[in-house]
């Protein structure tokens, strides 16, 4: 990349390119670049209007990113953009309701973008509002039972949204869940975890289960659980081989869920496979630079892109392929 950068985003674009934006290098950015599958080159797009980081970026059905919240020198954030790619341009849309930063992003079945929770100064939040694409507008749902940031949200196969884990107002590691109903606009708590932890993944598999891994609570965590969405209850896994968080996950076209880096003392250079068949991990090649909290992407050549995020060196903007 030409700017290193790290808690930044990754969006896929219906061309296939991936959209890189903003993020932290000792600098909140404002900057956005463009990688090209075909070429394996970066080129600069355009700047967003606002700096930000711990945002949440979601490629619509039109093909637009809305960007929304996020954290800067300034303030915490409640401003969002749209970036259109067939012009590369940054418009900005309709204001969330509440600024927050640390929160999590779903798409809905109607296409809507439901953000919950997050941060908004110290305070731990735990509303709920969604962006309607047609009116470029954000209303208000119900809240979350629990206020919670640094959470996972996955969209089920029935429609329903899976938040779990994270953090509370009171600093304690939640190993609670609950789902969203879009019909209703009701929260209902559901089974809890195994265990407390925050800065995990949730990769949705093709049975349906949701696989949690990693993660942190006051420990590095390398246990994996599932949720049954039918029974809902969450059980244990094998665990990873190596505990890590602040790593990423991503579902293969075989179905298996690559884990990549994350940190455990130290920066990971590490990557592991679950295999849902079996419900086993096995250790595959290492990234050639160890990084956290960096970004990973499912290119349409079934390629795993991985760019930026914070290593041994510092700041990064490097970048490369599984």
């Amino acid at each position: 990349m030409s700017v290193a950068r790290y808690y930044h985003t990754a969006s896929t674009l219906a061309n296939g390119s991936i959209l890189v934006t903003g993020g932290y290098n000792g600098t909140f950015l404002d900057s956005t670049e463009l990688y090209n599958p075909s070429t394996g080159n970066w080129t600069t797009a355009g700047s967003m209007n606002v700096a930000r980081d711990f945002y949440t970026a979601s490629t619509l059905a039109n093909g637009s990113v809305l960007v929304a919240g996020g954290n800067n020198a300034v303030s915490i954030l409640n401003s969002a953009e749209l970036y259109n790619s067939s012009t590369g341009n940054w418009t900005t849309t309709g204001s969330m309701n509440v600024a927050r930063f640390q929160h999590i992003a779903s798409t809905l079945a109607n296409g809507s973008t439901l953000v919950s929770g997050g941060r908004n100064s110290s305070t731990c939040l735990n509303s709920v509002e969604f962006y309607n694409p047609s009116t470029g507008t954000w209303t208000t749902t119900g809240s979350m039972n629990i206020a919670r940031y640094s959470h996972t949200a996955s969209t089920l196969a029935n429609g329903l949204v899976l938040v779990a884990g994270g953090m509370s107002n009171t600093s304690v590691y939640l190993n609670s869940a609950e789902l969203y109903n879009p019909s209703t606009g009701i929260w209902t708590i559901t089974g809890s975890m195994n265990v407390a932890r925050r800065f995990h993944t949730a990769s949705t598999l093709a049975n349906g289960l949701v696989l949690v891994a990693g993660g942190y609570n006051t420990a590095n965590l390398k246990s994996a659980e599932l949720y049954d969405p039918s029974t809902g209850t969450w059980i244990t896994t094998a665990n990873m081989s190596i505990a890590r968080y602040y790593h990423t996950a991503s579902t293969l076209a075989n179905g298996s869920i690559l884990v990549a880096g994350g940190y455990n003392t130290a920066n990971l250079n590490s990557a592991e496979l679950y295999n849902s068949s079996t419900g086993t991990w096995t250790t595959t090649a290492n990234m050639s630079i160890a990084r956290f909290i960096h970004t990973a992407s499912i290119l349409t050549n079934g390629k795993i892109l991985v760019a930026g995020g914070n290593g041994t060196s510092g700041y990064l903007n490097s970048a490369e392929l599984y």
